[in-house]
């Protein structure tokens, strides 16, 4: 991911991106791709789409850029998981659909963060939160920041209307497959990573194996892409979903 500082391309008084001084050109932009996932089309995700079922709930932040980036890998989160909701992030307007759905006594929301910062650890709660509401019938939600890691941490800072949810950190030996965008550090996760993890740790362990498979397929067809080069035999991953489709599957 990049982690250049995103501030100079918002209007500081509303928080709300300044009109773009010539046309977004996304690197590949002249690559022919997908309508339905965006990839290049020698390597369409499109036959490997497997819907699953969660008790728990995605809700991404996601940072005005990053939506332009086919590299983001929060889309694929949706792609799985039918239920999740996608808000842009504004410093100053937030998103009034999320805000209501914050006051919505169905679900029990968590924004997900690290725990290494004293200013708010009163905040700071274990995934055994996630299990007790699930207990008393309600949705836990996983709300994830989806921007570069400085883009993340400038969001969780100045997003007052996050201030009072509780603070829920990964923990988890997992260390990034990622291949698209290069991390300060292995274990800074992307964001179907960090989804892929929430889920398995939450008990939702099928969606979880969905997913990563998916997340699989993406990274190694977006890889070869960059390269021309076409997937003729299919994964190990790719031959999991498939297998997930038939109609006689009982996964």
């Amino acid at each position: 991911m990049s982690a250049s500082d995103t501030s100079s391309e918002c209007d500081p008084a509303t928080g709300h991106p300044r009109p773009p001084r010539r046309e977004f050109k996304a690197r590949g932009s002249f690559v022919r791709r997908c309508e339905g996932c965006n990839l290049p089309e020698l390597n369409c995700l499109c036959p490997y789409q497997v819907k699953a079922e969660s008790h728990a709930q995605v809700w991404l932040l996601t940072h005005p850029l990053e939506h332009y980036k086919p590299t983001n890998t929060g889309r694929l989160i949706g792609d799985v998981l039918a239920q999740t909701q996608v808000f842009t992030w504004y410093r100053t307007a937030p998103d009034a659909a999320l805000t209501a759905l914050l006051d919505d006594p169905r679900y029990v929301p968590f924004v997900i963060f690290p725990d290494d910062q004293p200013d708010y650890a009163e905040r700071v709660v274990g995934m055994d939160a996630v299990h007790r509401a699930k207990e008393q019938s309600r949705i836990p939600v996983f709300i994830i920041l989806d921007g570069t890691w400085r883009q993340a941490r400038r969001m969780f800072r100045k997003s007052a209307y996050l201030d009072t949810l509780p603070v829920l950190p990964l923990h988890t030996e997992r260390e990034t497959r990622y291949r698209l965008r290069k991390p300060a550090s292995k274990a800074h996760l992307c964001t179907a990573e960090v989804a892929i993890e929430l889920l398995r740790q939450g008990g939702d362990e099928t969606a979880a194996a969905v997913l990563d498979d998916y997340f699989d397929v993406f990274n190694d067809s977006y890889a070869a892409s960059r390269f021309y080069h076409k997937i003729d035999e299919p994964t190990e991953a790719m031959q999991r979903l498939l297998a997930r489709q038939a109609p006689d599957s009982d996964a």
